[in-house]
């Protein structure tokens, strides 16, 4: 089940950035959250900090209610 949310979350992501026009590489000097662990994040891999999801959602003009663990 962690994966399938992990993915979701990822997936979110990576739609709001592409939404925003942005690399990975823009929104990591946007978020200093490394490209890597971004692409990770989007992957599925990672599931981010509670911390790094509210600034990604910030930046990336999420709701927070899109990334709900369902």
């Amino acid at each position: 089940m962690t994966d399938t949310i992990a993915k979701k979350i990822g997936n979110e992501i990576k739609v709001a950035r592409e939404r925003n026009n942005l690399t990975q590489q823009q929104l990591s000097k946007k978020t200093n959250i490394s490209r890597n662990y971004l692409s990770d994040i989007e992957c599925g891999r990672y599931i981010p900090s509670t911390e790094k999801l509210l600034v990604l959602a910030r930046i990336l003009d999420i709701d927070l209610n899109l990334l709900k663990i369902t």
